[in-house]
């Protein structure tokens, strides 16, 4: 190829001038800014000097005097001190505040977060329980702003602790609220009692504002993310939504009860005689905050008509135990993502089928990686029938590969004849070529059940085996520091092991099948292994487990049933037999020949045509 100089030439020059455009371009802004920030700087000198701290204070004060203003008879209680008080028991530590009298940190005794501390579902900042109270014509305060009085504790007879906060005006009018916590609960009782309703409430209605922020507990983000919910109990059913960068929810109907769930845990605020109406907006954070959502919810409690009236109100702290959620009797268990969406029918398999087994092998067994091995070899042996059935298909179709490949070097590129006669093959010899495919199709399920409930189940959380630490998450043994598009950050010897057994069953199957015509076909046992890689690597080891012993008796099945069970000679026998019986044509036989038939012919017209073309 020949170069022109003066193009090179040309080229070098215009290269040079956006070079030297670009450096004098960016030095010039360079001192332009430069010059401002020295101008700025100047009139900064020359403007007297405010102490951040003073500014601070100042803006404080304002607050202040801007809710004394608005709290109307209440105004004593604006400026009190705060008043911690811990109540606890088997499994909650709960710190209350008499400011705006409500729950400011809550502990769960049996579970660490992430920072080896035990988790918390409430801590001060966002977190709040508030509604407006009215003061005055035209003025209301937040019960928020305002310090109750009491915060007493009393032990009731039945092992249970109340604490119990009053807000007075001069005429006695005023709320109560009273929590209880039982022993060994995760459910606190919470009253709001009113007296002066007509007063203090507009239109005898309370508009609760309910804040929760949801942090991480789980060291992968990412799928925390993505199985926080917010699940609700309304129209006697219950329903739920995913979140995204910011999700918002209206509520016309009464609600009984609304959850803001998070892979493990939830916090969930019940109302015995239900929400009126109400709505929830959350909002995404960035990873860097180790905040998953931030959720804001208005719910509308209408009270009976009268100067006195009291709410009941339940919040439940705690974790995603079915068992636990289930004994509420609220249908609170819906919120464990057993299968939901278009998998909503395997969670049936999950109550009635995984989980009684898997509790059933828990009771005696204590490692819960050998549960989890005991589980796959009840659920392999329940569908070993099946596996037969697709392992004898199988050979059946490998006893006719002689016949088929005759074929094949009789009507050479003919593929639309030969999958004709390969039809007719297969139906002479009473072989049903997808015999081997619906008993596989029908174990998917299991599968998807088996994700859903591995995702799901709290038991497995924290819980080792061999190298994995916590069966509900994936085993790292290798982290990169970087992310690897498609795979990820770390490396699962789980999923490692998945694949690789995996792709020692699909080199035995291919083995055990007639030769596959589609190149395709002849890849696609390579490539399902190492989709496998980048599927389950951020999967919990519980799953990559399970996949691992299940292909581990999958090879051994195929071994035991290919070399002592199936006998090769007998099904040739069978097959010669079947092809002298009469043969019966189904209808859906008889128009899938018919079809073949039209197209054989119209390709033979077209051969015609292009040859005759050619001719001329």
């Amino acid at each position: 190829m020949q170069f022109d100089k003066n193009a090179i030439l040309g080229f070098v020059l215009l290269a040079v001038m956006f070079l030297g455009f670009f450096y004098f371009t960016r030095k010039g802004q360079l001192e332009v800014e430069k010059e401002k920030k020295h101008i700025q700087d100047s009139i900064a000198m020359l403007q007297p000097k405010v102490d951040s701290s003073i500014a601070r204070a100042d803006s404080v004060q304002v607050a202040t005097e801007k809710k004394a203003a608005s709290a109307g008879q209440f105004v004593a209680a604006v400026n009190a001190v705060e008043k911690e008080t811990v109540i606890e028991n088997e499994l909650l530590k709960i710190v209350f505040t008499n400011k705006g009298a409500q729950p400011k940190l809550v502990q769960l005794k049996k579970y660490l977060s992430i920072d080896s501390q035990e988790v918390k579902l409430v801590q001060s900042g966002f977190d709040k329980l508030s509604y407006p109270v009215n003061t005055a014509s035209n003025r209301s305060i937040q019960t928020s702003d305002l310090f109750f009085d009491g915060g007493e504790v009393v032990r009731n007879a039945d092992g249970s602790q109340t604490i119990t906060y009053q807000l007075k005006d001069s005429l006695g009018e005023g709320l109560v609220h009273r929590f209880t916590l039982p022993s060994n609960q995760y459910m606190v009782d919470w009253s709001i009692e009113v007296d002066g309703a007509n007063n203090l409430l507009t239109q005898n209605s309370i508009n609760l504002i309910w804040q929760d922020e949801v942090r991480q507990h789980e060291k992968d983000i990412a799928t925390e993310k993505r199985e926080t919910q917010v699940g609700f109990w309304i129209n006697d059913e219950y329903d739920y939504f995913t979140l995204g960068r910011s999700s918002e929810k209206q509520f016309e109907n009464s609600l009984r009860w609304l959850s803001v769930k998070q892979k493990f845990f939830n916090t969930t605020l019940i109302a015995k005689n239900s929400f009126n109406s109400g709505s929830i907006r959350c909002t995404e954070s960035h990873d860097s905050t180790g905040v998953i959502t931030a959720a804001s919810a208005n719910l509308k409690l209408v009270l009976p008509a009268g100067d006195k009236a009291v709410v009941p109100l339940q919040i439940f702290y705690g974790p995603n135990d079915y068992n636990i959620l289930k004994s509420y009797d609220l249908g609170l268990q819906n919120v464990i993502n057993l299968g939901q969406g278009i998998y909503a029918f395997v969670k049936y398999i999950n109550r009635w089928l995984v989980m009684p087994v898997f509790n059933f092998f828990k009771g005696f067994v204590g490692s819960y990686g050998l549960v989890i091995a005991l589980l796959t070899i009840f659920i392999r042996l329940l569908t070993s029938p099946l596996v037969y059935t697709s392992y004898l298909s199988g050979a059946k179709m490998k006893a006719l590969r002689p016949e088929l490949d005759v074929l094949k070097a009789k009507l050479k590129d003919d593929q639309q004849a030969y999958a004709m006669e390969q039809m007719k093959v297969y139906r002479s010899a009473g072989v049903n070529p997808l015999g081997g495919c619906i008993p596989a199709l029908l174990q998917i399920p299991i599968f998807f059940s088996l994700y859903s409930y591995f995702n799901a189940t709290i038991e497995l959380r924290g819980q080792s085996f061999l190298w994995a630490n916590d069966l509900s998450s994936y085993d790292s043994i290798l982290s990169f520091g970087f992310n690897i598009p498609f795979y990820g950050s770390h490396m699962s010897l789980f999923t490692i092991l998945a694949t690789v057994t995996s792709l020692l069953i699909s080199l035995y199957s291919m083995a055990q099948t007639p030769n596959m015509d589609n190149p395709m076909m002849k890849y696609m046992p390579y490539i399902f292994p190492i989709m496998l890689l980048g599927i389950f690597n951020s999967l919990p080891s519980a799953l990559t487990w399970y996949y691992t012993v299940s292909n581990l008796i999958t090879l051994a099945l195929q071994y035991v049933i290919q070399t002592f069970i199936i006998d090769h000679d007998k099904i040739l026998a069978q097959l010669e037999l079947n092809k002298k019986k009469p043969k019966v044509k189904s209808k859906w036989q008889e128009r899938l020949e018919q079809m073949q038939e039209t197209q054989k012919k119209m390709q033979e017209e077209k051969n015609k045509a292009r040859s005759g073309g050619k001719g001329r």
